[in-house]
């Protein structure tokens, strides 16, 4: 390692994505897009607003335009493109109304039990629903344009978006046989990075397993959920695997939280099969679960700060428990946990998102270095690069005071001592960051 460049100050801009939300900052004029359409909206003049609205939801990797929306205006109508993950959502707007579709596969291809699927799916969508010609199975969104605004475009547009990648992701994991349509924006990883996160993969897995092993021999299937929750969170969002992989943790992490009638030692042993199973996938199988993709809507809702630190204190209480009970092994892994389980599980704000993903960085050094990535903390050594650390909190932080004038960086009242130590004090900095806007 290049010490030189370890304790360096400067930041690196992060070259993959990471996590199920949006990797990617938004328009620099967004604000002033948004107030555009609401403006040419309130004058009828529909066809701009549309351009501006659009226009409003590019998103930029390293200031340049990740196209992840593309618009034709014309005379007598708009033409546009909305990319989410594996679909492709093609759309024409006329001053009278919006039409938008998304391929999902060929008619001709589609079993008895995805009809099914599909027709179930129609009972629960709001706006958008599925229909098929004689070539393909589409989702289709029409919506009248005499009462238009941004704020009633949005979650049409949202839904169609979402719901088609889903189901198409859905289809790909449950219907392997079947080929999805307009993919032709998806590109292949390289061999070279798929090769570190299968080499990851096990390495966790195996971490685990040993870990589980440490563990005392009653009344642990508490520390042996956090494990197992845990790697499942640390699958998802460092590896970002799609397809079954996606869908498979998606329902086990489901399942988990939300059957309280099943013992947790049975939902453990769930869990344990199903990392089993992923110990197993040849490269050439876990390969396939992986695609680049281009993003324009977060699958989640905004959360509050509250909820988000209502959690941490939670989670921290039980640290607190672990420790006075001695269960002193454990502590790590549920440190790790937290924002795992945060970027999982939230809506989080860009300030909120940031600072989860430095915290993941730091705790997990040695992948963000097969990465490439100048690490930020040393285990061995038990040193961190703190000037880098506190750069990134104030780069996360500095750009939003305008808006939350009580937001202040924190990065000199963290403590360096250990890794425990920065955890701690990281999330408790965190749980009391005022969001009041100005």
């Amino acid at each position: 390692m290049n010490w030189l460049n370890f304790f360096d100050t400067k930041t690196t801009q992060l070259r993959h994505p990471f996590g199920r939300s949006i990797n990617a900052n938004i328009a620099p004029d967004e604000e002033e897009l948004f107030n555009k359409s609401y403006k040419a909206f309130e004058e009828h003049d529909i066809l701009k607003a549309y351009d501006y609205f659009l226009k409003s939801l590019q998103n930029y990797s390293n200031e340049i335009a990740n196209e992840n929306i593309t618009t034709s205006l014309q005379k007598d109508k708009l033409n546009f493109v909305i990319y989410q993950g594996s679909a492709k959502i093609v759309g024409e707007v006329t001053q009278k109304s919006l039409y938008a579709e998304a391929i999902i596969i060929k008619t001709a291809d589609a079993q008895v039990a995805l009809k099914r699927y599909i027709l179930e799916r129609n009972y629960q969508l709001t706006y958008a629903y599925y229909f098929s010609d004689e070539e393909y199975i589409k989702l289709k969104l029409y919506h009248d344009n005499i009462t238009a605004s941004p704020q009633k475009i949005f979650f049409p547009l949202r839904e169609i978006a979402l719901n088609a990648d889903f189901d198409k992701e859905y289809i790909k994991s449950e219907f392997p046989e079947i080929t999805l349509q307009d993919t032709q924006h998806l590109a292949k990883l390289e061999d070279s990075e798929l090769k570190i996160k299968f080499e990851f993969l096990h390495r966790w897995i195996d971490a685990l397993d040993a870990k589980i092993l440490t563990l005392p021999s009653n009344d642990n299937s508490g520390m042996q959920a956090f494990l197992y929750l845990h790697l499942l969170f640390k699958i998802d969002y460092l590896l970002v695997p799609k397809c079954e992989i996606y869908q498979k943790i998606s329902k086990k992490v489901q399942i988990y939280f939300n059957d309280d009638q099943v013992p947790t030692e049975s939902k453990n042993e769930e869990l344990k099969k199903y990392i089993s199973k992923l110990k197993e996938m040849s490269f050439k199988e876990f390969s396939k679960k992986f695609y680049s993709a281009k993003y324009t809507f977060n699958p989640m809702e905004k959360s509050s700060i509250e909820e988000i630190g209502n959690f941490v204190s939670e989670s921290l209480i039980k640290i607190r428990w672990y420790k006075n009970n001695r269960y002193n092994q454990i502590i790590p892994t549920i440190y790790r946990y937290i924002p795992f389980y945060i970027l999982y599980n939230y809506g989080l704000n860009p300030v909120i998102k940031s600072l989860m993903h430095t915290l993941v960085e730091i705790q997990n050094p040695s992948f963000f270095k097969a990465l490439d990535y100048t690490p930020l903390y040393d285990k061995e050594k038990n040193i961190f690069a703190k000037k880098a650390i506190i750069s990134k909190i104030d780069e996360a932080i500095t750009p939003h005071q305008k808006q939350y004038k009580s937001l202040k960086p924190f990065g000199n009242k963290l403590n360096f001592s250990s890794i425990n130590e920065l955890s701690n004090s990281y999330l408790l900095q965190l749980k009391h960051l005022d969001f009041e806007e100005v």
